[in-house]
């Protein structure tokens, strides 16, 4: 039997912000970029929160990353990410996403985040939500350092092409499988599966969705300051008291997504 598979954007479907642009801030503390760099980023993230991104954007935004980080060394970026990630990525993560996932992890199904933001970036991300996969863009690097090109930009088709490929090594059938994306330039990647569900969708998505008959979800809510408190806690308690509140957190969201998992099928047949 084929193993099914739940696949998720990142930018806006799992978080409210572009990932990528996030760290802006934590590089420029570190030396990597400049205050003029930061303060384009910080543009860039506010439109993108406004109204998402079309191709045309998403290649500019790609130009403006891969200008920025050449010369970059790879160690360092990765650790400046490590450092910031749980500051930086927690705010923004939406509760509806932790749920639903949780919910696919309780079925047996594999959780594949796909990105077109960098691979540095979307791996510990993928780690901190509980992800079995990532795939994301791949930067050339050399000598341990950017060099401003591309080997692979996790985009569109590109985002379909990783999935096939990640489908083939895993044994994952996509015609049962799940994905979910917020951009109309993801069109692709939720053609590419049997349940597609469009997740906060632009205009042109939306619209795209309703002539499929796709589900439509609306994620709002970034996880609860009480969830982060309650996981501190459990880390110094005592093993077995621990793992009971580990293990009741994790109850409680796989019991909220599995509510959103039977409407989507409900609707669906």
């Amino acid at each position: 039997m084929s193993q099914l598979a739940a696949f998720f954007d990142l930018d806006r479907t799992l978080i409210a912000k572009s990932s990528s642009l996030a760290f802006g801030r934590p590089f420029y503390e570190q030396g990597l970029v400049g205050r003029r760099a930061v303060l384009k980023s910080s543009y860039a993230q506010f439109l993108f929160q406004l109204s998402g991104a079309d191709h045309q954007q998403m290649d500019r935004l790609r130009k403006h990353l891969a200008d920025m980080c050449t010369g970059w060394d790879v160690a360092e970026v990765r650790a400046v990410v490590a450092e910031t990630l749980r500051d930086i990525v927690e705010p923004m993560v939406f509760s509806e996403a932790t749920e639903l996932i949780a919910a696919h992890k309780a079925r047996g199904h594999r959780v594949v985040i796909v990105s077109a933001s960098g691979q540095e970036v979307v791996e510990p991300i993928a780690k901190l939500l509980g992800a079995d996969h990532s795939m994301a863009t791949q930067m050339t690097v050399k000598d341990g350092k950017y060099t401003g090109e591309v080997d692979f930009y996790c985009f569109g088709e590109g985002k379909v092409e990783a999935m096939e490929a990640l489908a083939q090594q895993e044994g994952l059938d996509l015609a049962g499988s799940y994905a979910y994306a917020d951009s109309i330039t993801d069109l692709p990647m939720l053609a590419a599966v049997g349940n597609p569900t469009a997740v906060n969708p632009d205009r042109a998505l939306r619209k795209a969705a309703g002539k499929r008959n796709w589900p439509v979800l609306s994620f709002s809510r970034p996880v609860s300051l009480r969830a982060r408190i309650l996981s501190r806690t459990a880390q110094q308690l005592p093993k077995g008291r621990a793992a009971l509140i580990s293990a009741a957190g994790s109850l409680t969201a796989a019991v909220a997504g599995t509510i959103t998992y039977i409407a989507l099928t409900r609707k669906r047949s």
